[in-house]
């Protein structure tokens, strides 16, 4: 994990927020299963963790989706408001590893481990967070949010295995060739 945290991740944070937020209407609805749709903003959000941390992540979920939920729909569902939370903190987790910023998200290794890492994430937060928030918090019946939560799952990792890959292999290739630049005498 990055212990670095300033102006950038600020910054980071509310472009985050924003993108999210502003996204959240961009979705293809998953037809067979009631409010479950693919969305490009997680892609964001898992770029952006995987850059800037698990804060970075923990609070762009959260605002985001709450933000969006609100000014879209009216009010905000917080069972799946928390599992966003949950997938930017967990794939935040592993920033060095993936060493985006360090232009070393390029090869095979850090892409898989990002993959991984995403896909043991969204399980959590959507095979299981979600599912028992909708029915502990909301009295929802087991089976609808067992079916939503699986198919937001789903929709979760291939949105960001391809969109967030891609954002992150992009990102690396600039910020690797910045990187390399050095101030002359």
């Amino acid at each position: 994990m990055d212990k670095k945290f300033g102006i950038r991740e600020v910054v980071a944070m509310g472009i985050g927020t924003a993108l999210f937020v502003v996204l959240t209407m961009v979705q293809i609805p998953l037809g067979f299963v009631p409010n479950t749709a693919l969305q490009p903003r997680m892609a964001i959000l898992a770029f952006l963790a995987g850059v800037f941390g698990p804060i970075v992540g923990a609070v762009i979920g959260l605002l985001g989706h709450a933000l969006g939920d609100a000014l879209f729909y009216g009010s905000v569902w917080w069972s799946w408001v928390f599992p966003e939370a949950v997938v930017g903190v967990c794939i935040g987790l592993f920033v060095k590893k993936y060493a985006i910023k360090e232009g070393g998200f390029v090869s095979a290794t850090p892409i898989i481990f990002f993959n991984v890492v995403q896909i043991v994430a969204n399980a959590i937060a959507w095979i299981v967070v979600a599912p028992v928030l909708d029915i502990l918090v909301y009295a929802e019946p087991a089976n609808k949010v067992f079916a939503q939560g699986f198919f937001a799952f789903l929709g979760n990792i291939i949105i960001i295995g391809i969109l967030g890959t891609i954002l992150g292999i992009a990102y690396s290739k600039v910020a690797g060739k910045s990187s390399d630049l050095q101030k002359e005498d």
